[in-house]
This record gives structure tokens, C-alpha cells and sequence, in this order.
């Protein structure tokens, strides 16, 4: 069974940061396109880093580039999200997210991967 568990979530002051971490089981995690999303209330879920499967190549939305870096580490079946220099348009819940279907990982950027975490809460005050 797939099971993907978000942490590192929390509140900061703008300017400040966070790292953000999802643990994955249950699935061949080196076979992956991974993904971080985040969405508001009111708002369409919006994709902000993918990171391929082999070479761990990072895209990211403009909303986030160059402030938002996103990892894996194949041995330890884990993906993070590194925030620098967050603000408070960045507050959101955040979630992780993975699917093996994809032919290239930046399709994560338009349409949904196939397993989500639950996601984790990360506010950001003026």
C-alpha cells in the first residue's frame, strides 16, 4: 500500500524558512516523478516544484523560483521542499506528491499525479 507523510510544516515570519519533508513507502520510489503542491482555500491546487527520476532535475512555477528548492534522496525514499525567503503569499497547505505514469516529470504540471500525502500547514506573517 502507497503511503506518502508529509512533516516540517509550521509558522514563520516572512523572510524566513522552512523545510518541508515527505517519506514515501509502499512504492519503487527511484521510478517516480515527485512533485510538491500547494493549495489555499478557495483556490485550485497549484503545483510548485517537480523533480525528475533519474538526476533529480528540479522545474518550478514562477511563484517560487529561486526561493524554493526541491530535493530526493532515492535511499531514503524521501523528497523535500527547502523555502527560503518566504512570504505570506506563500501560506498554504503543502503536499507531496508522486506517479510513476508520467513520460516526463513537468506533467505534474498539468494534470494530477496519482498519489497524494495528506499534506502539512505552513503560515507565513507579515
Amino acid at each position: 500500500q502507497v503511503h506518502l507523510a508529509e512533516s516540517g510544516g509550521g509558522s514563520v515570519q516572512a523572510g524566513g524558512s522552512l523545510t518541508l519533508s515527505c517519506v514515501f513507502s509502499g512504492l519503487n520510489f527511484a521510478n517516480y516523478c515527485l512533485a510538491w503542491f500547494r493549495q489555499t482555500p478557495g483556490n485550485e491546487r497549484e503545483a510548485v516544484a517537480t523533480i525528475s527520476r533519474v538526476g533529480g532535475v528540479p522545474v518550478y512555477s514562477d511563484s517560487v523560483k529561486g526561493r524554493f528548492t526541491i530535493s530526493r534522496n532515492n535511499a531514503a525514499n524521501t523528497l523535500y521542499l527547502q523555502m527560503n525567503t518566504l512570504k505570506p503569499e506563500d501560506t498554504a497547505l503543502y503536499y507531496c506528491a508522486a506517479d510513476d505514469t508520467f513520460a516526463v516529470c513537468v506533467e505534474a504540471f498539468a494534470r494530477d499525479p496519482a498519489y497524494w500525502g495528506p499534506g502539512t500547514q505552513v503560515t507565513v506573517s507579515s
